[in-house]
């Protein structure tokens, strides 16, 4: 059987020229976190960089085109594939979005672009909100 070891995974925290962070609820057929808002995120290709990671992830899952305009921090989580832990590492990002339509994978998942004092008015986890509030620091 194939173990895992240590994952790499990169999020692109998305905010419009209003201030605005752009939230994606997850589809109920995810594993992880059905139905819960956050940002962007996935695993790294092998050999890809953790900013190529964030704004390709950012494409496939929302169809938006982005820049990075800084990193924001890093994070980390554990998980369970298997029946053993693995070790996620996560460097998060500040993207500028250079396209505005967002197009879902999932007909059943929902975006929403919301302002600071908003992101708790929805189902956002607290790790994805740690995630946002990095990149509102210094923004």
């Amino acid at each position: 059987m194939d173990i895992p070891g240590d994952k790499r995974l990169a999020a692109a925290v998305v905010m419009d020229d209003e201030g605005r962070v752009l939230l994606v609820r997850r589809s109920a057929t995810e594993r992880f976190l059905p139905r819960v808002w956050g940002v962007p995120c996935g695993k790294l290709d092998p050999g890809e960089s953790a900013p190529d990671g964030a704004l390709r992830e950012l494409k496939e899952e929302t169809g938006l085109l982005g820049e990075i305009v800084r990193k924001v921090g890093e994070s980390s989580f554990l998980s369970e594939y298997a029946g053993h832990e693995v070790k996620n590492w996560q460097e998060n990002f500040l993207v500028r979005p250079l396209s505005r339509e967002v197009t879902l994978p999932s007909p059943d998942q929902d975006h929403a672009w919301l302002r600071p004092s908003e992101l708790t008015g929805v189902d956002i986890d607290a790790y994805n909100l740690d995630v946002v509030r990095q990149a509102l620091t210094d923004s």
